[in-house]
């Protein structure tokens, strides 16, 4: 049978089709990298409308193909801009971006990308051997086991997550709540719903990565005003870098392996992975005066770390359907949508596949290490270019990659709700990733504990490898609670406390207040259904309500301006910066213009007024950089045969293409 895999997966990466649709996701992959608002959570989330219907390799390829580059390709932004690509990439910044302001740009990449290369092969082959070795253990586990690993993924992230464990807890259970709409498993009663068919089905995974992920990141780049970077220049030293890789080699395959571990605990996420690998190279260097200034293994350890968690991720989801990161929440719902179910079965009958994507995560990494390094110097004069007049664009292709969803004016409404969401939660330090993680974990979870009490009873918390979880939940959790710090926030305020404490406190406490109503909401609705539909919910707001309680009671205790956390993503503003309610205004009216006069006018309009108000570009080149973007958009929808919103024009009349929905 694996002789059989082995040659099932030879020819799927042999095959031209296969190939060519994984050069589109490398392709996709370094555009998503390099712009620092979107990062692998939204970026992922893009391409899930458009792989409905594919053939499962094809679509498999132009994942994988994302998948490897993304972690290569957002080192650009964090060394050129000083802005982490992605939430994995923030370690970078530190000496990445010091080293790039004194001329070294171009050595901070090479060694970035030559760290990156041997980091996803690493992780790859920790993936091969995994596969191979655990095969005859995962076979053995049931609905109870998988039950099991779901709870311990969720306890990962309400102790990892965050500075905060009652935040990272509380929001967890906000994305399990939301995960919890639509039908329960058990009995197939509708939950908090509203009586709609849109939320029927349960909310887009794809919108609630968008929503939560790319919108505030676009609108807090566009706080900080002017260009992204200030110099296009990327100076010498493309040989130093490499170089510099191969003297830290051990360095390097360290940090490999500190990714490929701690990127298959579940819930970990690649930011806490950066951070870890980042503080053993200080630890254990002699010589720790560069670091935080310009020092090149502070770029090499958290890359080689960033690009191995990809491989070490990979075997939570693939193996056990428990994602390992945010990003592989997303891939897993992309082999959701292609019919796979992510569990034994991957190293059963669909073995041939779990080697296809193995080897093509080391492929597409090879493919994309190669694309960083020659379109570098090109990339680099784009960081020039303002966020302004970007923002548009992404704007247009967030919009149109969540309107896929379900093809209804409701999937761009809930877009707008969750970006609303993302901000304040980004914005009072609650973990995003922990939501989404929750999210995604939620139908799974309450669908193994209705099949594992179904089969054993309540006894199946007995069983060994259950026993087994149980104690790694309570070991791990017990070790991270020690390990914490006590609990209270860094101020990013300056002044007197006392003064500013009530005008930073109250709007964490409003925030507070909404979610335990929130949790509220969920109790009341599971009250009236069946017991089989309504104790999951019921679990999640009572675990979530006591969360949040706590919060509110860390603000009553806090000796100082109750920061906890407040503005984690603080940076300077620009002058005279209208605020975040200013730029989601804009967002607003966009999506308030596709009800009343469908999405191609809307954004025609959106272009125009944005570009005109917001980037104060020309008149001719606002109007150029419209057709620019409505020919971008035609192109796609019509190669994919997609449509578009339809307003409430278009419901009085018949408009010609693209102009009606």
């Amino acid at each position: 049978m694996i002789a059989d895999a082995f040659f099932g997966a030879l020819s799927h990466l042999l095959s031209v089709n296969y190939l060519l649709y994984m050069l589109l996701g490398v392709s996709v992959g370094l555009i998503v990298g390099i712009l620092p608002a979107l990062g692998g959570i939204a970026g992922m989330s893009l391409l899930l409308p458009f792989i409905y219907g594919m053939d499962v390799t094809s679509a498999l390829g132009m994942l994988m193909g994302m998948v490897a580059v993304i972690p290569t390709s957002d080192t650009f932004s964090s060394v050129l801009m000083g802005i982490p690509g992605s939430a994995s990439a923030q370690a970078t910044v530190l000496d990445g971006f010091p080293m790039a302001k004194r001329g070294e740009a171009a050595r901070a990449l090479s060694a970035a990308f030559s760290a990156s290369f041997i980091g996803g092969l690493f992780g790859a082959a920790i993936l091969t051997i995994f596969v191979l070795i655990a095969r005859p253990l995962i076979l053995s586990f049931g609905a109870a086991e998988l039950f099991m690993l779901a709870i311990f993924g969720l306890s990962m992230v309400g102790v990892l997550t965050g500075a905060s464990l009652p935040k990272g807890l509380a929001a967890c259970a906000i994305g399990l709540a939301f995960g919890s709409i639509g039908a329960a498993p058990a009995t197939g009663e509708y939950r908090m719903d509203f009586g709609t068919l849109y939320l029927s089905t349960g909310l887009p995974l794809s919108i609630v990565g968008l929503g939560l992920f790319a919108i505030p990141e676009i609108i807090d780049l566009l706080r900080g005003g002017g260009a992204i970077s200030g110099s296009g220049k990327l100076g010498k030293g493309w040989m130093h870098g490499v170089q510099d890789t191969i003297q830290n080699f051990w360095l390097t395959i360290r940090c490999s392996g500190i990714g490929a571990l701690l990127g298959a605990l579940p819930g970990l996420g690649g930011s806490v992975i950066d951070w870890v690998a980042y503080g053993h190279v200080v630890q254990t260097s002699r010589d720790k005066s560069m670091f935080g200034k310009g020092d090149v293994r502070g770029v090499i350890a958290p890359e080689s770390a960033n690009n191995a968690k990809d491989g070490g991720a990979l075997v939570p989801t693939l193996l056990f359907g428990i994602p390992g990161s945010g990003s592989m929440a997303i891939f897993m719902a992309g082999m959701l949508l292609l019919g796979l179910q992510p569990g034994p079965a991957m190293v059963g009958r669909n073995l041939d596949l779990t080697y296809t994507i193995v080897w093509s995560l080391a492929i597409a990494n090879v493919i994309g290490t190669f694309f960083c390094i020659v379109l570098s110097p090109a990339i680099a004069r784009l960081t020039t270019i303002r966020f302004s007049i970007v923002a548009p664009f992404m704007v247009m292709i967030i919009a149109f990659a969540a309107f896929q969803s379900n093809f209804s004016l409701y999937d761009l409404v809930t877009l707008l709700a969750l970006g609303i969401l993302g901000v304040l939660m980004r914005r009072f330090g609650w973990s995003r990733p922990a939501f989404l993680i929750g999210f995604v974990l939620a139908t799974q979870s309450e669908r193994y504990l209705y099949q594992a009490v179904q089969f054993d009873g309540w006894g199946f918390l007995t069983r060994p490898i259950v026993l087994i979880i149980i104690s790694l939940i309570l070991v791990s959790t017990w070790f991270a609670l020690r390990s914490r710090k006590a609990e209270g926030g860094i101020l990013h305020t300056e002044g007197d406390a006392e003064a500013s404490r009530a005008e930073v406190l109250w709007p964490q406490v409003a925030f507070v207040l909404f979610t335990l109503a929130l949790f509220a909401f969920t109790f009341w609705e599971a009250w009236k259904i069946s017991f089989l539909a309504a104790v999951f919910p019921m679990i999640i707001a009572g675990v979530g309500g006591i969360s949040a309680i706590l919060v509110l009671a860390s603000y009553a205790v806090a000796k100082t301006d109750a920061a906890a956390n407040f503005d984690l993503d603080h940076k300077p503003r620009a002058a005279g910066d209208p605020g975040t309610g200013y730029y989601l205004g804009w967002i607003v009216a966009f999506v308030a213009g596709v009800a009343l006069v469908g999405f191609f006018l809307a954004l025609a309009i959106f272009f125009l007024g944005f570009l005109r108000v917001i980037a104060k570009t020309s008149w001719l080149a606002t109007i150029a950089l419209t057709l620019f973007g409505l020919a971008m958009v035609l192109v796609l929808a019509d190669n994919l045969e997609l449509v578009f919103p339809g307003g409430l024009l278009q419901s009085y009349y018949d408009l010609p293409w693209p102009l009606r929905g």
